[in-house]
């Protein structure tokens, strides 16, 4: 069951873990972790959904024995033969809840209730508006919109019996690609990747020439390098009416992660000490909250403050050629 007003969802594991490490992240969550929704499915290369097809039964159903909600998430971007064949099976799921990730995908749905995840440009009251008349019923905004439009798209959201949901934590999505990324890095196409994602499980962190941490790739996905931390704006964001707080799973303690923000959302820890408590996780890369506040995304600006913090290097990361 969600907790009222303050839900935590998890997202959809962006990276190409293997595919035991994938079920066993998940069984950890269902176990231990204080999520209400978790995400689960592909959402960036199709390639990859056939490697963890033994075990999606399986984790949905461990996921739902623990009380969690489970929603399957769609292909972000569908170009290929394969891709449709993705995002048909998905959304062929019976009495299940999807998550809709692009264009064909909402065609699927339409009529049904679903959900319109991150990747998906609901960026004005129209737009919700017009989804919502089509089945949708959560919204997971794209993580670069500014606290001005999260208020107005709340607004509209309730209006026509939607609900909101905010990428509170992780590395934000910002372009996806035709190109792998990932691929053309190591010489190879995207048709003989041969999986190399996989050593990267964050992301391939990258500098530009004049040695500044600059971005991450994972396959045709390209990241921020920094984390998206929003745990100062938790109290703001409840106050506009967001009713879900979504994690992006990384490699490092996401029950630790889960624990400390329903900590912070039902104030048994302080902001403050909610933050230290992240920090303490060290990423290998720093926070930032710059799209909220207006200002460009890799900026920190602190509670109670409108300095800018600039991004900090990071001693893990590659060459941008």
């Amino acid at each position: 069951m969600e907790s009222s007003g303050a839900a935590i969802s998890l997202g959809p594991i962006l990276f190409n873990w293997q595919p035991e490490a994938w079920r066993d992240f998940y069984f950890r969550i269902a176990d231990q972790a204080p999520v209400d929704t978790v995400y689960v499915g592909e959402v960036v290369c199709s390639k990859r959904s056939v490697l963890f097809e033994p075990y999606f039964e399986e984790v949905a159903e461990r996921l739902k024995a623990a009380g969690k909600t489970v929603v399957y998430s769609t292909l972000s971007e569908v170009m290929l033969k394969l891709d449709r064949q993705v995002v048909d099976s998905v959304c062929g799921l019976q009495d299940s809840l999807i998550e809709a990730n692009d264009g064909s995908s909402l065609a699927h749905l339409s009529g049904k209730p679903h959900h319109v995840g991150p990747f998906v440009n609901a960026y004005n009251e129209g737009t919700i508006s017009f989804l919502a008349r089509k089945g949708a019923r959560n919204f997971c905004l794209p993580a670069e919109l500014p606290a001005t439009a999260i208020r107005v798209l709340c607004e509209r959201a309730a209006n026509v019996g939607a609900t909101i949901e905010v990428q509170a934590f992780g590395r934000i999505s910002l372009a996806l690609s035709a190109r792998c990324y990932h691929a053309r890095a190591h010489g190879r196409t995207k048709d003989s990747c041969q999986f190399v994602c996989e050593n990267d499980p964050d992301g391939m962190e990258l500098r530009t020439l004049d040695n500044r941490p600059f971005l991450a790739v994972n396959g045709i996905q390209t990241l921020s390098f920094e984390y998206l931390n929003l745990i100062n704006e938790l109290d703001d964001l409840r106050a506009m009416g967001v009713s879900r707080f979504r994690l992006s799973p990384h490699s490092c303690d996401m029950v630790a992660v889960a624990s400390i923000f329903r900590s912070v959302l039902d104030r048994r820890i302080a902001l403050a000490e909610g933050l230290e408590q992240l920090k303490a996780l060290n990423l290998g890369a720093p926070f930032s909250n710059g799209f909220y506040h207006g200002v460009p995304g890799h900026q920190w600006v602190a509670a109670g403050s409108t300095q800018r913090t600039p991004a900090k290097a990071s001693t893990k990361t590659l060459e941008l050629r």
